[in-house]
């Protein structure tokens, strides 16, 4: 239904690593693109029962003569597998395509040995670009972009479908914890420190958990890929900045629906960091399909200024701020200003809510929907 930006390799005879968070569709796109592949998965429990007694049965599945992709859907629920598939690729010249959801299970064993003989590629939540007149911004604010949130009749139902369903499956299926409830109670505490510097003492002292346990947590959630953590920009610091790190879920939608909202909540305390969500899995998205193999941080000093997100790397060096509101203040600049005279090789934007660009010396402050459809080529 989407035309999706990430172009996979399927003219060579690489074979491929897909990742990207459930329900971002990998295997929609698989089954479009390649309708005539083999095709296992994981999740079905036949399936995963028996090649998960026996990997070596991977080989007796698959004709002798078969020239075509195999993939193997959700490859993380069976580390072992691997194995057989790197003996495969080098005996039978077999050519996968591997999706996974997760990374904590490959990273055991296993992944290694397909180093150089798999490229990997990740499939974020949609685009702008791929959703196009389906994109209504108030709904993307609130449900985020997972394919079956922009389609579904009632997306606050399939999210907190999907929250729950991923829970069940994954962390404890999967014996990530054994204490489901307090990583539930975690997950509520984590959405209260979307687009913050994250600070695991103060949180472990909320849910009265160690805290390794809740540092343990935060792992399972980037292993999971279900969030991300994002670095300080020190390159040639002649400030002191902040060391921690900021802390995001990967889609806005899931955000909005695991953070609570009361009545003493004001909405720009959860509009605000579901502006930067929308506007970080955006970047991560083009970074990723476009290759553009930008590093992304933020910038924070001890006295306060800050920028939320700056790209760094050979393609160019560029810094945004995201505000929730429609008009420019020189509150709004300061930060911007301050990372721009420690940084003059920057290019500085602004994005916020207004109808036009905007030009405040070296900043240019564009309007939220126009940087999301002009961010490829402003950072390409």
């Amino acid at each position: 239904m989407f035309n999706r930006i990430l172009k996979l390799p399927l003219d060579r005879s690489n074979s491929i690593f897909l990742f990207g968070p459930r329900g971002t569709g990998k295997t929609s796109y698989l089954r479009k693109y390649l309708k005539n592949a083999l095709y296992f998965d994981l999740l079905d429990f036949g399936t995963y029962a028996s090649l998960r007694a026996d990997p070596s049965r991977l080989e007796n599945l698959i004709a002798p003569d078969y020239q075509g992709w195999v993939i193997i859907d959700e490859v993380q629920r069976i580390p072992e597998l691997l194995n057989e598939v790197h003996r495969l690729i080098e005996h039978k010249k077999f050519k996968f395509i591997l999706t996974g959801s997760s990374a904590r299970s490959l990273r055991k064993e296993g992944v290694n040995l397909l180093a150089g003989r798999a490229l990997t590629y990740t499939m974020h939540p949609l685009i702008i670009q791929e959703v196009g007149d389906k994109f209504i911004f108030e709904d993307v604010l609130k449900y985020g972009l997972l394919p079956s949130a922009v389609t579904h009749a009632d997306p606050k139902k399939y999210l907190e479908s999907y929250v729950q369903t991923y829970l069940r499956e994954e962390v404890v299926q999967e014996g990530l914890t054994r204490n489901i409830g307090a990583f539930t109670r975690f997950l509520e505490v984590a959405s209260f420190s979307q687009g913050q510097v994250l600070n695991v003492s103060e949180i472990s002292r909320e849910l009265a958990v160690n805290r390794l346990v809740v540092a343990n947590y935060f792992d399972i959630l980037d292993d999971l890929l279900l969030s991300s953590r994002i670095t300080a920009f020190a390159q040639r610091a002649k400030r002191k900045v902040i060391a921690h790190h900021k802390f995001y879920f990967f889609d806005v939608g899931v955000y909005r629906i695991l953070r609570p909202v009361g009545p003493l909540d004001s909405p720009e305390e959860a509009e605000g960091a579901a502006l930067e969500t929308l506007f970080l899995q955006s970047l991560r998205a083009v970074n990723d399909y476009y290759e553009l193999s930008y590093k992304i941080h933020f910038w924070r000093t001890l006295a306060g200024d800050e920028v939320d997100f700056v790209l760094y790397g050979a393609r160019g060096f560029h810094a945004f701020e995201i505000k929730r509101s429609a008009t420019i203040t020189s509150k709004s600049l300061k930060g911007l200003k301050t990372f721009g005279d420690e940084y003059p090789e920057a290019k500085l934007y602004i994005i916020f809510l207004g109808k036009q660009k905007e030009y405040y010396g070296n900043v240019t402050a564009i309007p939220l929907m126009e940087a999301l459809k002009e961010l490829p080529e402003l950072i390409g």
